[in-house]
């Protein structure tokens, strides 16, 4: 057994001055661990936007009527504010997980060899959005669920998926160059699907503002645009974003595109189906709370589609794959 290495006041003192240097100088995470780690953050960045949705289908919104606190005197959640206290409050607690499972990406990104700033850089900029999208959420509640501060808490919530997105994919590449793996008329016809996504996400959340659900069983002021007609500008919309994407498969397929592509745009085709499936049923069953909740699901699910399509359309060479492993360099020193 080996002896637990003693830690000296210069390793404490280097600890407490530039944690995460001390932790890379010790540990060397796998690759698939980082991957891991930044998986873990995109998939709570996504957790919190679908809880967030159940405290206002629930009326929670204002369980907890104050922030930080949860109400006057008490951090926490009472008994006498009954089970919308208990949603809301556990809804901000899920923000301790998230923080928890980006601080993770940060550490595994900073840790591994050879060091990748890139990647560090993708980790803290989810942790300031984060930190960001609390003190919204707080201003959310002291301005009494305004929907423009609950839209804007949405989108910034949107502004994490896509970083997040965009960590998981460099995670499993490379730092060289990027290389197109398609024309430019490609790449022009995935950005055009890019901003009427990006649209489609924006006008959604005017769809929720102007909607039914407030977010609390008391009075809340809603934005003063029909709420139908902006429900079918939302529809034509995503209407376009399906045709767009339909075009895209076709135009690969008519280019004999690289399979990364083709796969992107047919699992972005298939979410976008069954999200306008649920679309469809949820406005005609004048918008249940359990299909309100899976189309928010969805409309993650449908953005983290489209980042992986317009990521698919380069390559990144590792730069490390060319690097001799250890059992290289002792075949070397042995001969």
């Amino acid at each position: 057994m080996k002896g637990v290495p003693n830690v000296t006041r210069a390793d404490a003192t280097a600890a407490v001055r530039n944690p995460l240097a001390f932790i890379a100088a010790r540990w060397t995470p796998h690759p698939r661990t980082v991957q891991r780690a930044a998986l873990a953050a995109l998939i709570m960045s996504v957790v919190i936007v679908v809880t967030g949705g159940a405290v206002r289908l629930t009326g929670s919104g204002l369980g907890c009527p104050t922030w930080p606190e949860c109400t006057d005197g008490s951090l926490t959640t009472t008994r006498a504010m009954g089970w919308h206290g208990a949603i809301e409050f556990g809804n901000r607690m899920l923000t301790y997980v998230l923080c928890a499972a980006v601080g993770w990406a940060i550490v595994a990104a900073r840790s591994e060899k050879p060091r990748r700033r890139s990647l560090t850089r993708l980790g803290w900029a989810q942790f300031w959005i984060v930190m960001s999208n609390a003190v919204l959420g707080g201003i959310v509640v002291l301005v009494g669920l305004n929907p423009y501060t609950v839209a804007a808490h949405f989108l910034l919530s949107t502004a994490l998926i896509t970083v997040a997105t965009v960590m998981w994919q460099r995670t499993r590449e490379g730092d060289e160059a990027p290389r197109p793996l398609v024309g430019k008329a490609v790449q022009q016809l995935v950005w055009f699907l890019v901003v009427a996504s990006v649209l489609l996400i924006a006008v959604g959340t005017v769809v929720t503002g102007a909607g039914p659900h407030a977010g609390d069983s008391r009075e809340v002021d809603r934005m003063h645009v029909d709420w139908e007609t902006v429900a079918k500008g939302h529809a034509v919309l995503a209407w376009i974003v399906v045709t767009l994407t339909f075009a895209l498969w076709f135009v690969l397929k008519a280019v004999d595109a690289p399979s990364g592509p083709l796969h992107r745009t047919r699992e972005l085709f298939l979410i976008l189906l069954g999200q306008g499936v649920i679309g469809y049923v949820q406005y005609f069953t004048h918008l249940p709370e359990l299909l309100v909740g899976l189309h928010m699901l969805g409309s993650c699910l449908v953005w983290i589609g489209v980042l992986r399509v317009l990521l698919s359309l380069r390559e990144r060479v590792d730069v490390t794959a060319h690097l001799p492993g250890p059992s290289t360099e002792s075949a070397l020193t042995k001969a």
